[in-house]
């Protein structure tokens, strides 16, 4: 049976080891995460299998991390397929701003675009010292939707946010 568990804690060595001595001691295998410090926070995502037969012990020794400061929710999964698709990647780069994550997710929300991955960051412009934003996607495209359509979508809106918007796809 896979798992999916979501995982947030103030930040600290060991958080991970602590995480995965209760998953192999419940018979499980870590199959896939992403994981990222913000904030001061530890917040991670991971999918396990698990021995179905051991998902309850596992469900109470992840909660029982809670004393430990290491909060995890969980929800069985059943495996579904990627989604089909043209694979892209988008990248966005500007001055940072409120809305550009609202704004850029809103068309590809309208486009029926699937979000893989998105990794954002805002930092300090070396040159300028303001704040700048930056975003990374992995996307898919319905296999109605050709790349330039997505790209001329995007680019409509990204004068007014005042971001350079790539748009390429990947195989």
């Amino acid at each position: 049976m896979e798992m999916v568990l979501t995982v947030i804690a103030r930040d600290r060595p060991g958080l991970v080891e602590a995480l995965a001595e209760v998953i192999i001691a419940h018979g499980g295998n870590w199959v896939d995460s992403a994981m990222s410090r913000l904030g001061g926070e530890f917040a991670g995502i991971v999918k396990i299998s698990v021995p179905e037969a051991q998902i309850e012990s596992l469900k109470s020794a992840l909660e029982a991390l809670g004393h430990q400061g290491i909060r995890v929710t969980f929800e069985t999964n059943t495996p579904s397929p990627p989604p089909a698709g043209t694979k892209a990647r988008l990248g966005i780069m500007g001055q940072d701003h409120k809305g550009i994550v609202r704004d850029v997710s809103r068309v590809l929300a309208e486009k029926s675009v699937n979000v893989d991955s998105l990794n954002t960051v805002v930092f300090t412009g070396s040159m300028s010292g303001e704040a700048m934003f930056s975003a990374k996607a992995d996307i898919v495209l319905p296999d109605e939707l050709d790349l330039d359509d997505l790209c001329e979508a995007l680019e409509e809106i990204a004068g007014d946010l005042m971001v350079d918007v790539e748009l390429k796809k990947v195989n």
